[in-house]
């Protein structure tokens, strides 16, 4: 069944009156918080930082650890003439940032699953590391909808 949302919902898988879906019939009360997922948005940030791929990838290590996250892998990766792409692969999900140093700007996305990680901790590392004048986070809770805690799931052919 394809899913149509109107907007971001803090709950996936939950109706809402302010989200509409086309699959209103399904079962959305959650059974279990699956994980916390941040998204970042950096604004004035030091341009020169935004665009040194080692202070990134020193930066990413320590908001992995200020999470209380183990990071399993990382990888970024310098654009030419300028930006930054870093993907931190965590044992408890995943860190990245994208960043546009013309522009002063870099997204963020930090995921944990389970309650024993604080992704706003990384945020906040990150924020105050880039020199941001100006952000803006969403950080909300991942959790299971009844639906799939219960459903027999078979991978597509």
């Amino acid at each position: 069944m394809e899913r149509t949302l109107s907007c971001l919902h803090p709950n996936p898988g939950w109706e809402d009156t302010d989200c509409q879906d086309n699959a209103s019939s399904i079962n959305h009360s959650a059974t279990d918080m699956v994980g916390k997922h941040c998204i970042l948005e950096l604004y004035d940030c030091d341009h020169t930082k935004l665009n040194d791929e080692a202070f990134l990838r020193t930066t990413i290590t320590t908001a992995a650890k200020r999470a209380g996250a183990t990071l399993l892998n990382l990888i970024t990766h310098r654009f030419e003439p300028q930006g930054v792409t870093g993907l931190a692969l965590l044992a408890e999900s995943h860190l990245s940032i994208h960043t546009w140093p013309e522009n002063g700007y870099a997204a963020v996305d930090v995921f944990t699953c389970g309650d024993q990680t604080m992704p706003e901790r990384a945020c906040e590392l990150l924020r105050q590391e880039l020199g941001a004048k100006s952000h803006a986070l969403k950080s909300f809770q991942r959790e299971t909808p009844a639906a799939l805690a219960t459903a027999i799931r078979h991978p597509k052919a």
